[in-house]
């Protein structure tokens, strides 16, 4: 997959829309989780708009491709990432509140991995009903290898784990 090259620019006109659409707030907050933790079924059932799903954020700025891209190598994958922190961290100095799975050196100030029958069946359930993107099952070794990745912002950062979207949206913003 060839992607298309990146330039930095006056992103105004899109953080003052996306306030239009979501609330803003006095700090930015991001989560990370790997794909199928629920972080999309929570932004679309939340409320009031606070979260944004990292997908449309990445999406609409321009940092992730069309396609699958998180079923190229490596080296695809950790250049979508490095360009959605870019995104992330604009967003986050915006007041925006963010969750997702793309990440490569921005660090998040939560991350959520649930336990692992929970999280397959959280897959399943969504490729089987409402299939909207990220891994299916026949892509369980990939989530695994991500888990241990996001992991490490935990073990080696000090970035507080949860099991549940909604824990770790109640502990920031408690």
């Amino acid at each position: 997959m060839e992607l298309k090259p990146l330039i930095l620019r006056d992103g105004s006109n899109f953080y003052q829309q996306l306030a239009l659409k979501y609330k803003t707030h006095q700090k930015g907050l991001f989560i990370l989780a790997p794909s199928g933790a629920g972080k999309t079924h929570f932004c679309k059932n939340q409320a009031e708009p606070h979260w944004i799903d990292g997908d449309d954020l990445w999406i609409g700025a321009g940092a992730h491709p069309d396609g699958a891209w998180w079923e190229e190598p490596l080296d695809v994958i950790n250049r979508v990432d490095q360009r959605s922190d870019l995104i992330t961290m604009e967003a986050k100095t915006k007041g925006f509140w963010v969750m997702g799975a793309s990440n490569y050196w921005l660090k998040p100030d939560a991350v959520v991995v649930p336990d692992w029958e929970t999280h397959k069946s959280y897959i399943a359930y969504r490729e089987h009903n409402n299939y909207d993107g990220g891994a299916k099952s026949d892509a369980l070794d990939q989530v695994q290898s991500h888990i241990t990745v996001i992991k490490k912002w935990h073990t080696d950062h000090g970035v507080p784990l949860f099991k549940t979207i909604q824990a770790a949206v109640d502990a920031l913003t408690a």
